[in-house]
């Protein structure tokens, strides 16, 4: 089983552009994220998916491996089905670009499934919301599941509701936004384009949802901490600096 990791970028973020290239501890994040996603054994390639040359030119400087696509892509997944087109794997996993202390142990979880079920199509990454900030944080995305695991819905908005709860200790659940697509299906992703509810909520993996697909969730016993904003680059500054992985790469 052929395993490559591609990262999506672009440099016009909405919250915070540039972000990409923002320098942590001498690094450009994106270099980061290509780094700890080779640390996995399993990973074959790591390869960033981008519209913008000013990315490449990063990649590239540091040895790495950068290809572009068109600028028009709805979402990140749109951007790694058309840069994994030519590549030859069996399983694409699709890292986001902001996640510069993301744990390459989290990509054997991911893929697990995968493995020893070969039903499984799809995977996402999910751990627990810990704090009624998170639950409530727009840019914190939501999901919940059936008895076996698989997605039923995915929102920005705080899911399940508390207000009808007797308990109000259940457990919720966010995605990590690292995720696994067996290659036939992420190729089949594109083709579709964005639907109805994925338009509404800005959450790409309900599009598979809605095309009657299952989506398996997985617990990560790691968190990762996404930088969204410059107040989040600062976070990530300071965990980097304590953080034991920055020093094997």
């Amino acid at each position: 089983m052929k395993l490559s990791v591609f990262i999506p970028a672009r440099m016009a973020s909405t919250r915070f552009p540039g972000k990409p290239l923002v320098d942590i501890l001498g690094m450009p994040m994106i270099e980061h994220v290509r780094r700890r996603a080779l640390l996995n054994p399993d990973v074959s390639s790591a390869i960033v998916a981008t519209c913008d040359q000013e990315i490449v030119d990063v990649v590239e400087s540091y040895g790495g491996q950068a290809v572009m696509t068109d600028q028009s892509h709805f979402s990140c997944n749109d951007r790694v089905s058309e840069a994994a087109f030519n590549i030859d794997a069996d399983i694409i996993v699709n890292i986001q670009g902001d996640e510069p202390l993301f744990n390459p142990d989290m990509i054997s979880y991911l893929i697990s499934p995968m493995k020893y079920d070969s039903s499984v199509v799809c995977t996402n990454l999910m751990s627990l919301i810990e704090t009624e900030q998170e639950f409530n944080n727009v840019n914190v995305v939501k999901v919940v599941c059936d008895i076996s695991g698989n997605a039923l819905y995915m929102s920005r908005e705080p899911i399940p509701s508390k207000s009808k709860s007797k308990s109000k200790s259940f457990d919720c659940f966010k995605i990590l936004g690292i995720y696994a697509f067996r290659k036939p299906l992420l190729m089949q992703f594109l083709s579709w384009g964005p639907s109805p509810i994925e338009t509404i909520e800005t959450i790409d993996m309900i599009r598979l949802l809605e095309h009657g697909q299952q989506v398996r969730m997985v617990v990560s016993p790691f968190q990762s901490i996404g930088v969204d904003t410059p107040e989040d680059l600062i976070v990530a500054k300071n965990m980097m600096s304590k953080d034991a992985l920055f020093g094997k790469y």
